[in-house]
C-alpha cells in the first residue's frame, strides 16, 4: 500500500507539467523537485540518524560551483561536474563531520551552522572563483551535455523528476534496510546503540556522506537553471532553513515529509513573490511559520503523524461499527 502511494505520488508529479503548460507553473514545479530531493537528502541524516544539521546549504554550493567553475574555465560538461561536486561534498562532509560527532544534539547543529558559515566566507574572499562577484554561467546553445535549455523548461523538470525519483528511492532503501534501522536506533539512544554493538560514529559518516553527495547533486541542477551563483545565494541560511522548515512541517523521519512540506512551502514562496513582488517579501515564511507553531502544538511528527492519527481514529471507529 505504502509503495503504490509512493508511485502514484512520482505519476501525479510527473504528469502535471505536461497538463499545466503555464510556464510560471512549470517553474513552482521545479523549485518543488529541487526542494523536495533536498528535504529527502536532509532527512537521511537528521530523520533517520537524529542529527541536526543546519549547514546543509554548504553541500549544496559545493555541488553548484564545482559544476560551474569546471564548465566556466574548462568546459567541462555539468554531468561531469555534477559527480565530481557530489564526491567532493561527501569528503568535506566527513572532514568536517567526524569532529564534529563528538558532540550531541544542539551543539552538533551550531557546529553545522558554524561550518556553513565558514565556507560561505571561504568562498566569498576566493578570487579563483569570482569571489563575492559570483560567476554569470556562459550561455550556449540547447544542449543535454551542456545542461542548457532555452526554449521549454521541460528539460529542467525531467532532470529534477529523475533526481527526485532518484533520491526518494535511495532515502526509501535505506530506511527499510539494516543500516536505516541502526540509524533509527542511534537516533532514539546513542548509549543503547553501542550497547547493541553498532557503531554509531562509522553509520552516522556514512549517512552524513549520502546526504551531502544528494544534496550536492541538487546544486548542479539549480546552478544550471539559474545560469548564475554567488556565494551569497547558494551557500546561504535561507536554503539550510528551508530544508529545515519544510521537512519539520511535512514530518521527520518519514519519506513521505519532505514532499508535504515542499508541497506546501515552494508554491506559498513563489506564487507571493509573483503576486506581491517586493511588497510581499517574507510574507510566505510568516503563513509558513505559522502552520509549523500550529503543527508543533498540535503534533510535534508534522503533518505525516496527523495523517497517521486520523488513520487510526478511522481505523478504530471502523472496528466499532463493524464489531
Amino acid at each position: 500500500m505504502k509503495n503504490r502511494a509512493l508511485y502514484l505520488i512520482f505519476a501525479a508529479v510527473l504528469v502535471l507539467p505536461f497538463a499545466i503548460t503555464n510556464v510560471n507553473f512549470q517553474h513552482v514545479m521545479i523549485m518543488f523537485l529541487i526542494f523536495a530531493s533536498l528535504g529527502e537528502s536532509w532527512n537521511i541524516i537528521t530523520g533517520f540518524a537524529g542529527q541536526t544539521s543546519f549547514g546543509h546549504a554548504a553541500f549544496f554550493g559545493i555541488g553548484a560551483y564545482t559544476s560551474t567553475v569546471l564548465f566556466y574555465k574548462f568546459g567541462v560538461s555539468p554531468w561531469v561536474g555534477m559527480l565530481l561536486g557530489a564526491g567532493i561534498a561527501a569528503v568535506v562532509s566527513v572532514i568536517v563531520s567526524y569532529p564534529c560527532f563528538r558532540l550531541r544534539g544542539h551543539y552538533f547543529a551550531i557546529a553545522t551552522l558554524a561550518v556553513a558559515e565558514i565556507i560561505k566566507q571561504l568562498f566569498v574572499s576566493w578570487d579563483y572563483v569570482e569571489g563575492a562577484t559570483g560567476i554569470s554561467i556562459p550561455v550556449v546553445e540547447d544542449s543535454f551535455i551542456a545542461m542548457q535549455f532555452h526554449g521549454s523548461k521541460i528539460p529542467y523538470f525531467l532532470i529534477g523528476f529523475a533526481l527526485f525519483f532518484l533520491i526518494v528511492m535511495v532515502a526509501r532503501s535505506i530506511e527499510k534496510s539494516k543500516m536505516g534501522f541502526y540509524l533509527k536506533a542511534i537516533r532514539e539512544s546513542h548509549e543503547a546503540a553501542e550497547a547493541l554493538g553498532i557503531n554509531p560514529r562509522k553509520y552516522k559518516l556514512l549517512a552524513m556522506m549520502i546526504s551531502s553527495a544528494l544534496t550536492a547533486l541538487l546544486g548542479t541542477l539549480y546552478a544550471q537553471y539559474i545560469l548564475y551563483i554567488d556565494p551569497f545565494m547558494v551557500f546561504s541560511l535561507e536554503i539550510s532553513m528551508k530544508i529545515v522548515l519544510l521537512s519539520v512541517l511535512g514530518g521527520l523521519g518519514n519519506i513521505y515529509g519532505p514532499i508535504i512540506g515542499a508541497a506546501i512551502l515552494i508554491p506559498l514562496s513563489e506564487y507571493t513573490r509573483v503576486f506581491l513582488g517586493g511588497t510581499g517579501k517574507g510574507i510566505d515564511l510568516m503563513i509558513y511559520g505559522a502552520l509549523i507553531v500550529l503543527i508543533a502544538c498540535f503534533e510535534p511528527h508534522g503533518i505525516i503523524g496527523l495523517l497517521k492519527k486520523r488513520g487510526k481514529k478511522r481505523g478504530a471507529l471502523y472496528a466499532k461499527t463493524n464489531a
